[in-house]
């Protein structure tokens, strides 16, 4: 009996939908929409019709997917173009992995992300099926990279010297004092550019639609070009990447109190 009162109620909802949606086409046939009648033609449209939602889900997967393993790789790369710059290895009066390590950084942060992508999916992987997904991880995990391994070395650089000269008088190595007093407080004082650059890099991902990846971005353009709506879709799109970082600048919010928390103690 349960199932069959649920049964007539689903169906219920379901005619009343039809006969409003029906009212609807006729009232837009006629002219004569109204403001929530076209609000709620939109978002059926582009939402609703044909679980269009999905497609926003899906594109906002990938989007997370490639900023995720991005950022992984950018942390990694980013450590060490940063311990590259700080070295202190001289060959011939020069130190090469400052070196290498600086044209790295300079040629990534002086080139736009756009241009990067293209010529990682155009011109190095050119003839090697590679999935788009890997690539755009690549383009942005090296281009995270840069701007990672320029936060954490100047977290270390802030660290008062001082800190280093008490560690070696107490008879710790170099790489002692490095790894159990510098690096805790350089990590503390980086952590929240670092979540700052992950957050970019979720609204970065966007470029990857020029190299067909559907990510968030695309997917809304791909909505787009079905509905032949240009307003809806993106409105839709942008309301996603504004909750996603908004949620994450929140809990950035609250890891910034613990660390202040942290300190006054």
């Amino acid at each position: 009996m349960y199932l069959m009162a649920q049964t007539d109620s689903i169906n219920i909802s379901v005619n009343i939908f039809d006969k409003w949606w029906m009212a609807i086409e006729h009232s837009a046939r006629e002219g004569t929409l109204g403001f929530w009648d076209n609000l709620y033609k939109e978002l059926y449209t582009n939402l609703l019709s044909n679980n269009r939602y999905l497609d926003y889900l899906r594109g906002l997967g990938v989007t997370l997917q490639v900023s995720l393993c991005a950022a992984l790789m950018g942390s990694i790369l980013g450590i060490i173009l940063a311990f590259m710059k700080l070295s202190h290895v001289k060959i011939l009066r020069i130190n090469p992995l400052e070196k290498i390590a600086s044209w790295y950084v300079s040629l990534i942060r002086g080139t736009p992300l756009l241009l990067q992508v293209m010529l990682i999916n155009y011109a190095v992987f050119l003839n090697v099926r590679l999935d788009k997904i890997i690539i755009g991880i690549i383009a942005c995990g090296l281009n995270s990279a840069a701007y990672v391994s320029e936060i954490i070395r100047g977290g270390i650089l802030s660290v008062d010297k001082g800190q280093v000269e008490a560690g070696r008088s107490l008879g710790l190595s170099s790489g002692k004092t490095m790894r159990l007093i510098v690096l805790p407080q350089a990590a503390k004082m980086t952590l929240p550019a670092i979540c700052n650059e992950f957050i970019v890099l979720i609204k970065e991902t966007s470029v990857l639609a020029y190299i067909a990846l559907t990510e968030l971005t695309k997917a809304g353009d791909y909505i787009r070009s079905r509905t032949y709506s240009a307003f809806t879709p993106y409105i839709i799109t942008g309301i996603l990447y504004l909750t996603v970082t908004t949620v994450l600048t929140r809990i950035l919010g609250k890891i910034e109190r613990r660390l202040r928390q942290g300190d006054m103690h």
